[in-house]
């Protein structure tokens, strides 16, 4: 793969996007390609969706079949999710069209196009970037770095969340932060369910990455049976349940669900690791990349309650079919796997607030962070799922969007962080 010498930012105005007859409820506030102004060719794009709760925070995704149209979505659920959370960002997302496996084997390879791609980034001052599907918190760190150098200051809030914890970020995978707010959802359905005991409970897992395996880990230990897990490599199904220690050596392994030495009943490869999805089961959880649940699978979907550990696993379509017409109710994404960015928000302002410093080291940063996403996802899902209640026309997404635009806003906004 040759990289560039340099990219280049250009923004994709409204003209460049029409290109149909609808429109989304608003504009986004901006939207750019990363060029290589020596061919022209396109790099990846940065979307900063909304600001006015402040500026747009979203990861970075490295995948070599990027389009604009799927970091916008991005952007705007980032929107959804750090309004819904009442925290002070709005949505932002990025991407850089290359192969991360490539660049994961070429790590020299990868630190110049990440820092090809902060000094391009630099110029949209509303963006806040931080890992996601293909980078980590090193690449983090490297745009932070060279951020502080342009602004003459070693903390700042520019340069990206997620950073290395011994340089002052949040390890938001090691804790299992996301998975946290997918377990809190869980554990409040469990109490508005008079009929769901999660030690009674079949969990499928799809995308047994960092999060997927903190969930399931998290809702083992409550008692509930993983009965089906994949990756990129396999998918794998044991009525019976499979082994989590088994799961997670396999998971250090290069070739990944491939090793499981554990008992399956059914073991698909990486053409069909789909037909996991429609295994039977109470909680089914996406946690790969977006639509995996489509009209060509849902009505083959056999669980009571989807959790949704990716963004856009589904569309509103989909979800509204399998609500009202299969009775699984789907909740979504910028609701119940807003773990990650509660922590991203909360290493921002523990970098530049001594107060705020102060009063988070006083009881302890991780168990602050716990409690904070665990009250935040069970507040709002008890608030969605009353909704749905009191009107019988919304889906749990429709009342989730409802919740966040009221946060997006309201004039005297809360922050909950």
């Amino acid at each position: 793969m040759q990289l560039p010498q340099r990219l280049q930012l250009e923004e994709v105005t409204a003209e460049d996007m029409n290109d149909r007859f609808s429109h989304s409820a608003w504009e986004a506030s901006g939207r750019y390609r990363m060029l290589d102004p020596d061919t022209g060719r396109v790099w990846g794009f940065i979307v900063v969706d909304q600001s006015l709760r402040g500026p747009g925070l979203g990861g970075i995704r490295i995948a070599p079949d990027l389009t604009l149209g799927e970091v916008m979505r991005l952007a705007h659920v980032m929107t959804l999710k750090n309004s819904a959370a009442n925290l002070p960002l709005g949505g932002g997302k990025s991407g850089i069209i290359a192969d991360a496996e490539i660049l994961r084997s070429e790590p020299a390879m990868k630190k110049e196009l990440i820092a090809k791609f902060a000094e391009a980034a630099f110029e949209v001052s509303d963006y806040i970037p931080a890992p996601d599907m293909g980078t980590d918190e090193q690449d983090i760190q490297l745009i932070y770095d060279l951020y502080s150098t342009k602004l003459g200051a070693r903390n700042h809030r520019r340069g990206g969340a997620g950073r290395p914890p011994e340089l002052g970020g949040v390890p938001i995978d090691d804790w299992g932060l996301t998975a946290h707010g997918l377990f809190a959802a869980a554990e409040t359905l469990e109490s508005l369910d008079e009929d769901l005991k999660l030690e009674h409970c079949d969990v499928v897992v799809q995308g047994y990455g960092n999060v997927g395996s903190r969930i399931a880990e998290k809702l083992a230990a409550r008692g509930a049976r993983i009965v089906g897990a994949s990756d990129i490599h396999a998918a794998l199904w044991n009525a019976q349940g499979l082994d989590l220690d088994a799961l997670r050596t396999a998971r250090r392994n290069p070739w990944g669900l491939d090793t499981y030495s554990g008992k399956v009943d059914k073991k698909w490869g990486p053409d069909r690791l789909h037909w996991l999805l429609e295994a039977p089961c109470h909680f089914l959880i996406p946690a790969a990349r977006p639509n995996a649940i489509t009209a060509r699978n849902a009505d083959r979907i056999q669980c009571r309650y989807v959790l949704q550990g990716a963004n856009v696993p589904s569309s509103k379509v989909t979800e509204y079919y399998l609500q009202k017409k299969r009775g699984i109710v789907s909740l979504c994404d910028f609701i119940v796997n807003a773990g990650g960015v509660i922590g991203c928000a909360a290493e921002l302002e523990y970098t530049s607030d001594a107060a705020y410093r102060e009063r988070v080291d006083a009881r302890g940063f991780r168990n602050y962070l716990e409690d904070r996403i665990y009250e935040t996802v069970r507040n709002n899902t008890r608030s969605i799922m009353a909704m749905t209640l009191e009107n019988e026309d919304l889906i749990f997404r429709d009342a989730a969007e409802i919740l966040a635009h009221e946060r997006l806003n309201v004039k005297e906004k809360e922050i909950w962080i």
